[in-house]
């Protein structure tokens, strides 16, 4: 049999679903069940989610909302694929001067 394979779940899915228990006030056992989810797993992101929360209050800020959250994280990832791309045109173009560099007749 072979190994199942790990379920993985969007930022902005666990933050609505840590929700679901902190605003209603009902049991993380019942919204796992109602989501068919692990309650262990629902209750990590409960308390990552209250963690986050209370800093957010700490500092005096607001915390962000689930979709500025996901939102956020959307953008970092753009960020780092644009800088990857970025970092690969930089040493393209080097590689095109240096093989223009090489080539008989030019200066």
């Amino acid at each position: 049999m072979p190994p199942r394979k790990r379920r993985s779940y969007a930022a902005e899915y666990k933050v609505e679903a840590a929700h679901r228990v902190i605003d209603s006030g009902r049991t993380i056992s019942e919204v796992a069940r109602e989501l068919g989810i692990d309650a262990g797993m629902l209750s990590v992101w409960v308390k990552d989610e209250r963690r986050r929360i209370a800093a957010a209050e700490a500092c005096g800020d607001t915390p962000l909302e689930a979709a500025e959250q996901a939102e956020l994280q959307r953008l970092r990832k753009q960020v780092a694929e644009l800088e990857k791309d970025n970092a690969f045109l930089v040493k393209a173009s080097a590689y095109f001067a240096a093989m223009q560099k090489n080539r008989p007749g030019s200066l």
